[in-house]
């Protein structure tokens, strides 16, 4: 299959890569009219990563969607990565997932056996979740794009937001960086089979087990790290929370290859609308800019970013390392002076 088509030329941008920037979002959101209901627990006003409604004393309901173009030229990668990508959303609100519905746009001419990889792809990812997906819906468009709407369950006591980082906090992160760098220099034909080999695992890997083990300790905030970057979630994360994070870049894992690229100046284009959102916030020390740029890297299907009691990272961070591709300790969160909301060191 991988040799009759490529999914990535069919498309302009790839994966989160695609997402429109964060200040753009605030700024078309910010006077729409919306209904206020006090079952409501979460809703789009607090930048979050999915909805959350109280049902019962003990049931909310967790909803997310997203969906994107070809990250992968592989048909059924495609589909698995965004699949994983759709379902992160509700275990960084610490819920589980247990619904779906399928978001496919094709162009007409596509094969069909193509469009079954992709669905085959996003089918067996959310089984390995323990999800079902139930249906969908499906568009003829010139660029492919596929996608889930997803529904979790989460205890309303339960629920982890991006607001909630407590001065004193440590900052855990469960992926390395640089994923948009590499899909940007693949889709230019630079990166070799074997690194996008280990970017497909990486995009591909549940944050299921992150949050399994996050939900046993006292992790006051979480969100996880995909189209804004780690400097955008983490902007927000900041804002939301009324605090200032410290960010260690000795401590971060980046993907030695992506650190080559950006040295060589290869970027996503969702890297620029990152930084003009995020930067104004953070203020950069001595870090080399191609570790800037990573920071600000959009992520597709990145690892979570959580702000875990003092006294639980250590814990934390050792069954971690144990269940996700790189478990890191990346920084602290501290009260807010006024000013910068993000220091790297």
């Amino acid at each position: 299959m991988e040799n009759e088509i490529k999914l990535t030329k069919l498309a302009s941008c790839a994966g989160c890569g695609a997402k429109v920037g964060a200040g753009v979002l605030a700024r078309l959101l910010g006077d729409l009219q919306v209904l206020r209901d006090e079952n409501l627990l979460v809703g789009f006003d607090k930048s979050d990563d999915a909805s959350v409604y109280k049902v019962s004393e003990d049931l909310a309901l967790v909803q997310t969607v997203d969906f994107f173009p070809p990250i992968a030229d592989d048909p059924y990668s495609f589909g698995a990565i965004a699949a994983t990508n759709a379902l992160s959303d509700v275990y960084a609100m610490g819920g589980e997932p247990k619904l779906a519905l399928n978001i496919m746009a094709v162009p007409k001419d596509l094969p069909q056996e193509a469009v079954r990889e992709i669905l085959r792809g996003g089918y067996e990812k959310a089984y390995e979740a323990g999800v079902i997906i139930t249906g969908g819906h499906s568009i003829l468009d010139p660029e492919p794009k596929y996608g889930l709407a997803v529904t979790g369950f989460v205890h309303p006591d339960r629920v982890l937001t991006n607001s909630g980082a407590r001065p004193g906090d440590v900052l855990l992160l469960t992926k390395p960086l640089g994923i948009g760098v590499l899909t940007t220099a693949n889709k230019a034909g630079l990166a070799e089979p074997e690194t996008m080999r280990c970017a497909t695992k990486l995009m591909t890997t549940l944050n299921k087990a992150a949050r399994d083990c996050m939900v046993k300790y006292r992790v006051h905030a979480c969100t996880d790290v995909t189209g804004f970057g780690l400097m955008g979630h983490g902007t927000e994360m900041a804002q939301g929370s009324g605090v200032e994070l410290h960010i260690d870049t000795a401590g971060i894992r980046f993907i030695p290859e992506a650190l080559e690229f950006a040295r060589m100046g290869i970027l996503p284009e969702g890297m620029y609308r990152n930084r003009s959102f995020a930067e104004p916030y953070v203020e950069p020390g001595a870090v080399p800019l191609e570790l800037q740029d990573l920071l600000y890297d959009p992520q597709t299907s990145g690892g979570l970013l959580m702000a875990v009691h003092p006294e639980d990272a250590d814990a934390l961070l050792a069954e971690l390392a144990e269940a996700v591709p790189a478990a890191q300790r990346i920084g602290e969160v501290t009260e807010y002076r006024g000013g910068k909301r993000i220091f790297l060191r």
